[in-house]
């Protein structure tokens, strides 16, 4: 018998982590019951009663399993390692807000069956606000333009993987895992599923600018060289046209000794411009080589605390 796993991530979500566990378990019994299955929860150091209540549920169903990290290693890091912890023929990752349709995972299942390894599920249309969708598909579309390798547009890592590609994942030995990104570039035999993207069920959404912000330059940073040759291209560019400002500057001073005087405002201009380009530039330069440095500093992805129903294994 085949064995399905679910992962779902979950940070200070206790008035959803108990209707979810209930509808999944309803799903796979009612169309799905031929799999074997388990649901694992990984919460990322949840405030609320998100983690009582998890020890309630895996208390009263051992295939329901759970993770507690240490603490929040925020929102990449936490579902990479919890999808290297499932232990199916294949995992299917979802959220745990009901954004990401329950009632899908029968079609997604039955893409792996036809011979689908990874199953991308994407958002062609969304309830979320108008604006926010639309920061989004201008982000997805410059990152997809920039970058070297084929980025896939709307997907938020909603989807099935087969166990072959999470045994990929076990070895990449990534400490800043970007999914989306390692799906594109290393994903093979990968369909994809469109669906509207639901309101969230309760609670509110733990995104944020610096949130956001830290997903877009990890994908920056992770897939693309448009930032440094950027660089380089620009200091060329006013390298030259401050050669050019000087010497034309020169030439005037000695045709127009007695008349010409520029003053000091073009002076001030030039110099608060080219300090502000330098400071842009520095910064894209910085996420670089943090980036360069948090692989190099290779730490563990996360720290578990406790687990829960996983038969005693080490973590």
């Amino acid at each position: 018998m085949k064995k399905i796993s679910i992962l779902i991530p979950c940070y200070n979500e206790e008035e959803n982590v108990v209707p979810i566990s209930k509808a999944i378990v309803e799903e796979l019994t009612k169309n799905l019951s031929d799999y074997d299955y388990e649901i694992v929860f990984i919460d990322n150091d949840s405030k609320d009663n998100t983690r009582p209540l998890l020890r309630e549920i895996c208390k009263g169903n051992p295939k329901i399993k759970a993770i507690f990290n240490a603490k929040n290693f925020g929102q990449f890091n936490s579902p990479y390692y919890g999808m290297m912890q499932t232990t199916g023929d294949c995992t299917i990752l979802m959220c745990c807000d009901f954004q990401d349709p329950i009632e899908m995972i029968p079609q997604i299942v039955a893409e792996w069956e036809k011979g689908a390894k990874i199953v991308s599920c994407i958002k062609t249309k969304s309830k979320e606000n108008p604006i926010m969708r639309f920061m989004r598909t201008v982000y997805y579309r410059i990152i997809k333009k920039m970058s070297s390798v084929d980025q896939i547009e709307h997907f938020t890592g909603f989807g099935l993987y087969d166990k072959t590609f999470i045994d990929v994942l076990r070895n990449l030995n990534d400490p800043t895992p970007f999914l989306r990104g390692i799906v594109a570039e290393l994903g093979y035999k990968r369909v994809s599923i469109e669906y509207t993207q639901a309101k969230r069920r309760a609670g509110k959404t733990h995104n944020n600018f610096f949130t956001l912000f830290d997903a877009a330059m990890l994908s920056f940073t992770s897939y693309t060289k448009v930032g440094l040759h950027l660089v380089t291209f620009a200091g060329l560019v006013l390298s030259a046209l401050s050669i050019f400002a000087a010497f034309l500057y020169l030439v005037l001073k000695l045709l127009y000794w007695d008349r010409f005087s520029a003053g000091f405002a073009p002076m001030i201009i030039g110099l608060f411009f080219l300090n502000a380009v330098e400071l842009l530039f520095i910064g894209f330069v910085g996420e670089y080589v943090m980036s360069v440095n948090t692989r190099m500093m290779n730490r563990p992805l996360v720290i578990e605390e406790e687990r829960i129903n996983f038969d005693n294994q080490n973590a």
